[in-house]
């Protein structure tokens, strides 16, 4: 497994010292900017692309189009286009899905083959800062949607 952040994520858990666990974790560097010509691949081929957590943001310029960062350029590349699975996790709230966009984003990524863990049985959503402090991320699920995923 290997890891590719968006920049704001990477800043994030740079700061906080989770890349170099991420790095120790899985043996490989944690990618959060685009690589120069002359860098080699640090990582092996993918065989399926998870964005989990997802930023609303990150939803919106995935369904968009939008590849402004490493992340979002090899997600999108795959998404609907290259045969390997998609899953996303839109960590979001209430307001998020209330917004008059929210439902052609997720039918743009459907569209687009990628597998959403997404509705009330796995992220119940909430109104801004007011869901649990402590919120567990459904990672079983996300991991249930990648073997679904990925089995032929």
């Amino acid at each position: 497994m290997a890891v590719t952040l968006t920049p704001a994520a990477g800043q994030w858990l740079r700061t906080t010292g989770k890349v170099e666990r991420l790095e120790k974790l899985t043996v490989l560097p944690v990618r959060d900017r685009p690589q120069l010509p002359e860098e080699t691949r640090p990582h092996p081929p993918v065989d399926c692309y998870v964005v989990a957590p997802a930023s609303a943001n990150t939803v919106a310029k995935l369904a968009l189009g939008l590849m402004d960062n490493q992340a979002l350029t090899r997600v999108g590349e795959a998404s609907g286009t290259l045969g390997l699975p998609v899953v996303v996790f839109p960590r979001v709230n209430a307001a998020h899905a209330r917004h008059p966009a929210w439902q052609r984003y997720t039918d743009a990524l459907r569209v687009g083959a990628v597998h959403l863990v997404y509705g009330p049985a796995v992220w119940p959503l909430y109104e801004p800062r007011e869901a649990p402090v402590e919120r567990e991320l459904p990672w079983s699920a996300v991991l249930d949607a990648v073997d679904e995923a990925s089995t032929p």
